[in-house]
């Protein structure tokens, strides 16, 4: 495509108000089909509650419901910030070299394979109950993506371009540094995305093992006092965490790497 019919594209994208009304149309949609259809063909409360019965729930407990999202909120934070610093470090080290990256990728296949449902319980044994084993959790299921994104960005630099750097005077640290950080910062930041989803996804999974607060804990003792409601909310509430930070991983992404993507998409 031409560089005018990109522009006239892009041009149309930001001038179509129904491109930023669509998500809160699919949004409101789904929430009233699912409302319309539970209350036509009859589904009991304890199998699918209706939207208007979770806001009801949601209003009613709403006190505990904020004060276990916010508990689950800095689990999942803290343990993706620690995702954060240690998968960014153990990428650029096992991007530094194709040796390093081909005798350590193999072990982090294997770390990764294991279910983390199943590393819990002996969390539980090494540091007790509570909010602890959450944030390890959390942890440990986004650091993964960190860690393979930043060292496919520095090991995939072209032989080709580094036996040019070398053939100017550059050294491997100034290869890396100069070329190899700033190619693996799309990918870093790419991997965020998927990163911050899934410390959610850890964090919530120790709640219901481990924990006296939090929403995964919050659905399980809603669960046993068949408040089906009540979980569903607390789902509804994880959703809204979960898109909240993942938008903001969005942002930091186009604002830290724009010049890696379209230009008339980022302006």
């Amino acid at each position: 495509m031409s560089d005018a019919g990109e522009e006239a594209v892009v041009a149309a994208y930001k001038s179509d108000p129904w491109v930023r009304l669509a998500p809160w149309v699919c949004t409101i949609g789904l929430f009233v089909v699912w409302e319309i259809a539970v209350r036509v063909l009859g589904v009991p409360y304890y199998i699918l509650p209706a939207p208007s019965s979770v806001a009801y729930a949601a209003y009613e407990f709403a006190g505990g419901l904020a004060e276990n999202s916010l508990q689950t909120l800095w689990t999942t934070v803290a343990g993706f910030l620690l995702a954060i610093v240690f998968g960014l470090a153990l990428g650029l080290f096992i991007g530094w070299d194709r040796r390093i990256y081909a005798g350590l990728y193999p072990l982090m296949i294997g770390f990764n394979s294991i279910p983390k449902v199943a590393v819990v319980p002996i969390l539980v044994l090494w540091v007790g109950t509570g909010w602890l084993p959450a944030v390890l959790t959390a942890f440990l299921i986004s650091f993964f993506p960190i860690v393979v994104n930043v060292a496919t960005g520095l090991a995939t630099i072209e032989p080709e371009m580094e036996d040019v750097l070398r053939a100017l005077g550059a050294k491997k640290l100034d290869i890396m540094t100069k070329v190899g950080i700033p190619r693996s910062l799309p990918y870093f930041f790419g991997s965020l995305k998927v990163a911050i989803t899934l410390a959610f996804i850890g964090s919530v999974m120790s709640e219901t093992v481990a924990a006296n607060a939090g929403v995964g804990h919050m659905m399980l003792t809603a669960q046993a006092n068949f408040e089906v409601p009540l979980v569903f909310a607390c789902l509804i509430a994880l959703a809204i965490e979960g898109i909240v930070m993942y938008a903001v991983m969005a942002w930091l992404e186009k604002r830290m790497t724009g010049w890696a993507h379209r230009s008339g998409f980022n302006r």
